[in-house]
């Protein structure tokens, strides 16, 4: 018997409004909150919430000094189609990398690394 469920994966960031509209393009769902937390509430998936964190120093990647935490694998059927649309979203790419790999590395808006991985 587990002692809990996992209820959301709290992201912090400068700008909870935009990091979650970010992620609302990538995933779908709905945005709802204020300036301080924003919820994104995504169709058949799991909650993400973005929480207004005062002097937020974003994650590096790889980096022994400010080392990622935790990342979120995003589950995609194209990888170049999906790469091309997390990169118009103003995403960046942090592992140019083996192109023949099956995930690929990035950071969003606020520069938390995310991988997209073939499914």
């Amino acid at each position: 018997m587990a002692l809990a469920r996992l209820g959301v994966v709290v992201l912090d960031c400068p700008d909870p409004r935009a990091l979650a509209g970010f992620y609302a393009e990538v995933l779908g769902g709905t945005v709802e909150g204020d300036d301080a937390w924003v919820d994104l509430k995504v169709p058949g998936g799991p909650q993400l919430a973005f929480q207004a964190a005062a002097g937020f120093v974003p994650p590096g990647w790889p980096s022994a000094e400010n080392s990622q935490q935790f990342h979120l694998d995003l589950t995609v059927e194209d990888l170049d189609a999906a790469e091309a649309g997390v990169l118009a979203l103003g995403a960046r790419a942090l592992d140019a990398g083996d192109r023949s790999r099956t995930w690929r590395v990035y950071a969003d808006p606020a520069g938390h690394p995310f991988c997209l991985c073939a499914c």
